[in-house]
């Protein structure tokens, strides 16, 4: 698995994105150069580029015609993306970001999404800058993670087809909402409105922990030159390891909080709502005392971070809990596999865990829940995990 992080050393643009990736993947030059020149009919092409202090790549786009796709409409836009032959993955990347811009546009002017008209990102470069940034996104792969260190967020005034806007933007403002950011003293627009889509599509988690070995890096420069410092962005590529192969590394974010005024009948109902959404591992109850002596129920939720936002939402919406403790920790999970047995004419799953003193297993407590009688059930479940702890063979 691979983990990119971005290193934002002079700022963040589309175009700065794409260089910086394509200084680490060269190999990724001509696929980017042909979806970005065929959707948005520019053309491209990458260039080596030494500012005196360090040395990278730039992608530069020149436009036929400079008057041509000023500004579009996000619908317009959309439908040409529908049209390109791009490969699906490609293309609802492509289609996430322009949706991000145009949301974040349509808050700042009080309209809907549809009725958004792009006007800088409208520009055939900027489309190009998506669409290329969408064919790197793609070829990193389903499983790649990406972080991005403190942006600088610039400061003054730029104009714009709205007129005279602060930095950041005011859409640039509301897509990064939540990142760290720092103030290095450099004026001017540091991170453009695509270069933030682009952020807020690709860094959605906390950075994965643990070991990881630094595969490539790149460095991609922006147009202006800042006083004092380089205008690039840098890629670092790492892979993911573990440092311990017996067992599997997670990352767990743990979601807890009381309620001591919903009954017990409609809390189990709402945690077993919360329990069956997709990246939830558990929910996990117990009796605590809250204020003035009253019983409670304290409850955890282990879920995947990308599936936070929606657990928290669940959580709010299933229980009367007003407020939540969220954090993110770094989980262990032995090599677990499943099998089934047959054991006295009854079929019984049993899950199994790889421990380092040997394999051991759990019978399923649901396949004997149909026989009478305590001893008889135990007796079962004890033997079918022994049958399933000795025979390998039989994991499926």
């Amino acid at each position: 698995m691979q983990h990119i992080h971005l290193d934002p050393v002079g700022g963040v643009a589309g175009d700065m994105i794409i260089a910086a990736l394509l200084d680490a993947w060269p190999e990724q030059e001509a696929p980017v150069i042909r979806a970005a020149e065929t959707v948005a009919g520019v053309s491209a092409r990458l260039l080596r580029h030494d500012d005196g202090v360090l040395t990278g790549a730039r992608f530069r786009v020149a436009e036929a015609d400079h008057d041509h796709h000023a500004h579009a409409a996000w619908r317009d836009i959309r439908a040409r993306l529908h049209a390109a032959s791009l490969p699906p993955a490609i293309r609802d990347h492509a289609l996430a970001i322009f949706a991000l811009l145009a949301d974040a546009e349509a808050r700042i002017h009080g309209c809907a999404a549809d009725e958004v008209t792009f006007h800088e990102v409208g520009a055939a470069d900027s489309i190009a800058d998506i669409v290329g940034a969408a064919v790197l996104i793609a070829a990193a792969g389903a499983g790649a993670t990406w972080s991005v260190a403190a942006l600088p967020l610039g400061a003054g005034r730029i104009e714009t087809a709205h007129g005279t806007m602060p930095v950041p933007a005011p859409a640039t403002a509301l897509l990064l909402e939540g990142f760290e950011t720092i103030d290095d003293g450099i004026a001017g627009e540091r991170v453009t409105p695509t270069g933030a889509a682009i952020l807020r599509h690709l860094c959605r988690a906390p950075a994965p922990s643990g070991p990881r070995r630094l595969r490539q890096s790149g460095i991609g420069f922006g147009t202006r030159r800042l006083p004092g410092i380089s205008n690039c962005l840098r890629a670092l590529v790492f892979e993911r390891m573990s440092s311990q192969p017996a067992t599997g590394h997670r990352e767990l974010a743990v979601i807890a909080f009381e309620v001591d005024d919903q009954s017990a009948e409609d809390l189990a109902s709402g945690l077993d709502r919360v329990r069956a959404l997709p990246g939830i591992h558990d929910v996990l109850q117990m009796p605590a005392f809250g204020k003035k002596g009253r019983m409670a129920a304290h409850v955890q939720v282990l879920a995947r971070p990308d599936a936070l936002d929606a657990a928290t939402d669940a959580c709010f919406a299933e229980t009367t809990t007003i407020g939540l403790r969220i954090q993110i920790v770094r989980g262990l999970t032995l090599p677990r596999s499943s099998t089934e047995v047959a054991v006295s004419g009854h079929r019984l799953r049993v899950k199994l865990a790889e421990r380092p003193g040997g394999r051991t297993g759990k019978a399923e407590s649901d396949d004997v829940l149909r026989l009478a009688g305590h001893a008889t059930r135990a007796r079962l479940r004890r033997q079918a995990e022994q049958e399933a702890e000795q025979d390998v063979g039989r994991t499926r």
